[in-house]
């Protein structure tokens, strides 16, 4: 089924919002030299997700919005540490971008989803 303009353009933010994510988790994780247990710990639980956002499962886009949560707890936490770190600054921004697109997204495609599923087929018989 063809999506609409909105769901099209959030599906599109939200995309932008877990790569963009996924490249500052990687770009922390490098700068601060961590062991290959905390690359792990910081991008898996995105990588998770791919899978089902590739197939377009909504519910995948649903349990992403909550890991959402736990990176911007995170994130946050940065962003006291140090106030004016880049970094930090486009991870959070990344998150909230990724979280409302996403949660947005499953609303205006769940809705399609229904609406074409009322919708009568018409067979030419």
């Amino acid at each position: 089924m063809k999506r609409g303009r909105a769901s099209s353009a959030a599906l599109l933010l939200a995309w932008v919002g877990w790569s963009v994510l996924v490249a500052q988790q990687l770009a922390d994780a490098w700068l601060h030299r961590a062991p290959l247990v905390v690359w792990l710990a910081y991008v898996v639980p995105l990588l998770i997700f791919l899978p089902g956002m590739l197939r377009d499962r909504l519910r995948s886009y649903i349990w992403l919005c909550f890991v959402c949560l736990l990176y911007f707890m995170r994130l946050v936490v940065s962003l006291f540490a140090e106030p004016g770190g880049a970094l930090a600054i486009v991870g959070t921004t990344a998150v909230v971008t990724l979280f409302i697109a996403a949660m947005m997204y499953v609303r205006w495609r769940a809705r399609e989803l229904k609406a074409a599923a009322e919708t009568p087929t018409v067979t030419g018989d």
